[in-house]
C-alpha cells in the first residue's frame, strides 16, 4: 500500500526541494500531496551559494501547483509530513492550522520531516525542545534557543523526527526518511 505524504510549501519555498521530493515519492510509489495556504500555481525560489557572498543568492524557481490548502488538510489521510525549506518558513511558521497539524503528526507517532529552513515550523510547533535536529546554518540558534541540540550533520533522525541542513542533503536526508517508510511497513 502506498505512503500518503503530506509535503507543505508556499510562495517562496525552495523550488529544488520541492520538485524532488515530488518526483522522489512518486518514484518510489508513494502518493505526494501539495499542500499550501492557498490552492493555485506556486511562487517558488532557488537558493544558491556564490564565492563573495556571506548568505545565499535567490533566483526564481519552477513553479508548481498546490493540490490542497492547509486548512483542508486532515491528519488522519497521511502517514507523513514534510516541511520544505526556503522563505515560505518565514511566515507559514505563524500558520497556527499548519502548527496544530505538525504537533498531531507527532502526537501521533506519525513521521515528521524538515528541510532548511522548514525548521522553524516544527520550532515553532514545539518540537524543537528535548530532541537533535539540524536546519540551515543560521536557524541554528532558533533551534539551541527552543531547547533543542543542534547537529552538524547533513540528516539527523531523532525519534520519528528527520530533519536536513539544506537541498545539499538530499542524499543522507531521503536515506533516513526512507529508512523511516520501510519501517512503517
Amino acid at each position: 500500500m502506498a505512503n500518503q505524504i503530506l509535503i507543505v510549501t508556499g510562495d517562496g519555498g525552495e523550488s529544488y526541494e520541492a520538485w524532488y521530493a515530488y518526483h522522489r515519492f512518486l518514484e518510489a510509489g508513494d502518493r505526494p500531496v501539495i499542500a499550501a495556504p492557498s490552492k493555485r500555481r506556486l511562487h517558488l525560489v532557488m537558493h544558491d551559494f556564490e564565492e563573495g557572498w556571506d548568505t545565499y543568492v535567490e533566483r526564481q524557481g519552477y513553479g508548481m501547483e498546490s493540490q490542497v490548502t492547509i486548512d483542508e488538510v486532515k491528519e488522519s489521510d497521511y502517514d507523513a509530513v514534510l516541511i520544505l525549506g526556503g522563505r515560505a518558513p518565514e511566515y507559514l511558521r505563524h500558520n497556527t492550522k499548519l502548527l496544530d497539524l505538525v504537533q498531531q503528526f507527532h502526537q501521533k507517532g506519525k513521521w515528521v520531516w524538515a528541510i532548511c529552513h522548514g525548521i522553524q515550523v516544527l520550532i515553532n510547533a514545539g518540537l524543537a525542545d528535548g530532541n537533535c535536529l539540524t536546519c540551515y546554518e543560521h536557524v541554528r540558534s532558533e533551534v539551541e534557543r527552543n531547547g533543542g541540540t543542534y547537529s552538524t550533520l547533513e540528516a539527523v533522525r531523532d525519534k520519528n523526527i528527520v530533519t536536513a541542513q539544506t537541498w545539499q542533503s538530499h542524499p543522507d536526508f531521503y536515506r533516513e526518511v526512507f529508512k523511516c517508510l520501510a519501517e512503517k511497513k
